[in-house]
């Protein structure tokens, strides 16, 4: 024969004993005799009474939704699995996380969201090595106090290559709000991967500069033959003066002897940040907004798609320009307090 307690638990008791219940309660009777009395556990007893207290009724009330197929347990395995490792897919029914308990995709979603964790497109960083993270943390900390005035006569430049159709392949990753930019939430990339055309070009809080396609494959002499033909021209259109500093990263072919005599011999003031350190450079901001802008305009060709770069590229708002470097300083505090690692700029 069950157990009278199992039995009573696994199944819902009546409105009308739930009534009795709370009616012997006002009259002043205790919960062990009650339970007693009418055949039901002393904690079920007591269960019905705060909810009567608490709801001033003993009818069920509507539940927010169908209780979830995972008991705490499986919850918090799922959990620790996808803090491990953020880009684990939903696809998780043969993994640890299950423990045995059947789940469909919507209901480890469920679970996933009450703790916090969401499904989000991994943004792709850098792959970084800890010389690069030094080295990115040494010029953070080392142009930190540098004055606006001198960031002003900064010409910041780099290359960036731009497809034809579309972009890579998006990846999602679980994390929590405000973690997009931690180093287990983001894919690591290889600069200059390939692509359609290759540019390169320059800016300053005045504004843009010139915009140059790279033809074929970079080279030592094909960088300084770039600069010779466009740097000082975009200096004086953006009216920086004579003494204007030149950005670029150590890139080998920036730093190679060819290109180093020729910003020697021009008397050029070179500001060089690491490799492999593109928030260190606010023109990526630049290069998306022109990859946005050329995309919506869909270029069919090769030809389009460099005649609609250097037209979108002069539409870059001045304003646009000047705050990328009015907020340099927050990309260095933010670089110092991730203590040279990725951030989100």
């Amino acid at each position: 024969m069950p157990d009278h307690k199992t039995s009573m638990k696994s199944k819902e008791i009546s409105v009308d004993l739930r009534d009795r219940i709370v009616s012997r309660h006002r009259s002043g009777e205790v919960y062990r005799k009650m339970s007693a009395a009418l055949k039901v556990p002393m904690s079920t007893v007591a269960s019905i009474i705060h909810k009567w207290k608490k709801f001033g009724t003993t009818r069920t009330l509507p539940r927010a939704g169908r209780p979830s197929k995972l008991s705490d347990r499986g919850r918090r395995a799922l959990v620790r699995e996808v803090t491990n490792n953020p880009m684990v897919t939903l696809k998780l029914q043969g993994s640890s996380v299950e423990r045995g308990e059947p789940s469909c995709r919507t209901t480890i979603a469920a679970a996933l969201h009450q703790s916090g964790l969401y499904g989000r497109v991994a943004r792709r960083k850098p792959l970084l090595s800890k010389r690069h993270m030094a080295a990115h943390l040494e010029f953070a900390k080392r142009h930190l106090k540098d004055s606006q005035t001198m960031r002003n006569k900064i010409l910041w430049s780099d290359e960036t290559k731009i497809e034809l159709f579309g972009v890579n392949a998006k990846h999602y990753v679980w994390r929590t709000p405000g973690t997009a930019h931690h180093l287990a939430n983001t894919i690591p990339t290889v600069k200059h991967g390939g692509g359609s055309i290759m540019l390169w070009g320059c800016f300053s809080a005045a504004g843009t500069g010139r915009l140059v396609k790279i033809e074929g494959k970079m080279n030592t002499v094909m960088y300084r033959n770039i600069l010779e033909e466009n740097l000082v021209q975009s200096a004086l259109d953006l009216r920086l003066g004579r003494r204007f500093i030149f950005q670029q990263d150590n890139d080998p072919k920036h730093t190679a002897k060819i290109s180093k005599e020729w910003l020697q011999d021009n008397s050029m003031n070179v500001l060089e940040g690491p490799s492999q350190s593109p928030d260190l450079n606010p023109i990526e901001h630049l290069w998306k907004d022109l990859k946005m802008a050329v995309h919506r305009r869909s270029p069919s060709n090769l030809m389009e798609l460099e005649k609609f770069c250097k037209e979108e590229w002069v539409k870059v708002p001045t304003d646009r320009c000047a705050k990328l470097v009015a907020s340099y300083s927050k990309r260095l505090e933010a670089i110092i307090a991730a203590k040279g690692a990725t951030t989100k700029y």
